[in-house]
């Protein structure tokens, strides 16, 4: 019997708790948010009773603790500036923790309740999404085959499956937060040593399979958290990129260095305006396609040396919408993941205590088994 918690009644959340109503072990599922609007049509019904909502602000760490009573496992969907103090509550209260990070920063933070954890009986797994999350998963596995590795490549992108002009995109998840990792710095590993690059830079092609066709690939921030760090003087080379339809980079680069991206107030006609804030409110209704369908692809190519000779581990996905229940691509590859985590954090197959991330803790094949039983099959090239 599992008793487990989504934070965050977004699409990510909202998915996440479909995907744990799926499994007949879990007993109960809150999802809990600050503002609890109508939710989503593929959670219609009661469910038996398994689901629960509750209004809940996560500032008050107080109301967190109560709420987290009796529950097994928590999942937070939430933005990741508050997944620092819900890992703390988490670990206080003796139930498991998972979310979906993406700030190098927190997760070194959160790295610090480690004893605590352990000695707690619990496990703290940050970046449990799609990037970081399921391809931190997928490089892991591909390190383990090699004797010797050298290359770590790895690329991808939510995208429509219409592509329109001019920016040939839509929005699969927070707009504001894809606009982060368009300005942050990425971490890399450059002859076995740590760099930051520049966000939207080094272009470079990547092909896939029709009807996706070539893609354009560039560095953004956060999408493999904290993995350079862990293979540092290990491996040579490591890279992580997003993937667009060719175009997009030729557009978004141009905007972000006239300014339009800036956090920086200024004053516009006697008002102060955050140029981003701006940028956001003018293209989220034209970029905002409440019946474009999406995709996730996504590549991991590991490069090496196996038993002497040259060797390439690589792993692909392309997942689509599920037209049947109206749950996007991006939520199945990134709430689903998630579920997954938290559930093998309830059921003990993930076996490690304390704070570790999913290339250190999630085990490759029972996490690749259950994506598979769900549609989203990773494929072995």
């Amino acid at each position: 019997m599992m008793k487990m918690m989504v934070l965050g009644a977004g699409l990510q959340g909202s998915a996440c708790a479909y995907d744990l109503l799926q499994n007949p072990s879990v007993t109960q599922v809150t999802l809990a948010d600050h503002r609890l609007g109508s939710l989503p049509p593929f959670l219609a019904g009661d469910w038996e009773g398994r689901l629960q909502t509750l209004r809940l602000e996560v500032t008050d760490d107080d109301a967190v603790r109560q709420a987290l009573r009796g529950h097994t496992s928590v999942m937070s969907a939430i933005p990741y500036y508050y997944n620092g103090p819900m890992a703390r509550v988490a670990v206080e209260s003796g139930c498991h923790f998972a979310d979906l990070g993406g700030n190098t920063e927190i997760v070194l933070e959160q790295k610090k309740l480690h004893e605590q954890a352990r000695a707690n009986g619990v496990s703290v797994i940050p970046d449990c999404g799609l990037a970081p999350g399921m391809v931190n998963i997928l490089a892991a596995e591909g390190l383990r085959r090699l004797d010797v590795a050298e290359k770590v490549k790895i690329y991808v992108g939510g995208l429509p499956q219409k592509p329109e002009p001019p920016l040939n995109y839509q929005i699969v998840y927070s707009l504001e937060g894809a606009l982060d990792y368009y300005t942050t710095p990425s971490w890399i590993l450059r002859g076995g040593k740590l760099v930051q690059v520049d966000a939207l830079s080094e272009v470079e092609p990547v092909d896939f399979p029709p009807p996706v066709g070539r893609l354009e690939a560039f560095h953004t921030g956060g999408g493999i958290s904290t993995l350079p760090f862990a293979y540092e003087g290990k491996v040579d080379a490591m890279e992580y990129k997003t993937l667009r339809y060719p175009g997009h980079l030729a557009i978004m680069r141009p905007i972000r260095e006239l300014g339009l991206l800036e956090l920086k107030p200024l004053d516009v006609k006697g008002q102060t305006v955050v140029p981003r804030d701006l940028f956001i409110a003018a293209v989220s209704p034209k970029l905002h396609k409440p019946k474009g369908q999406d995709l996730v692809a996504l590549q991991v190519q590991v490069s090496g040396r196996k038993h002497g000779a040259a060797k390439t581990v690589t792993f692909r996905l392309i997942d689509r919408y599920d037209c049947e229940h109206g749950i996007s691509a991006m939520m199945r590859t990134t709430g689903y993941s998630l579920s997954i985590t938290g559930q093998m954090q309830a059921d003990g197959r993930i076996e490690r205590k304390g704070v570790y991330t999913p290339d250190e803790a999630v085990p490759f094949r029972p996490y690749v088994e259950e994506l598979a039983r769900r549609g989203v099959k990773i494929e072995e090239l």
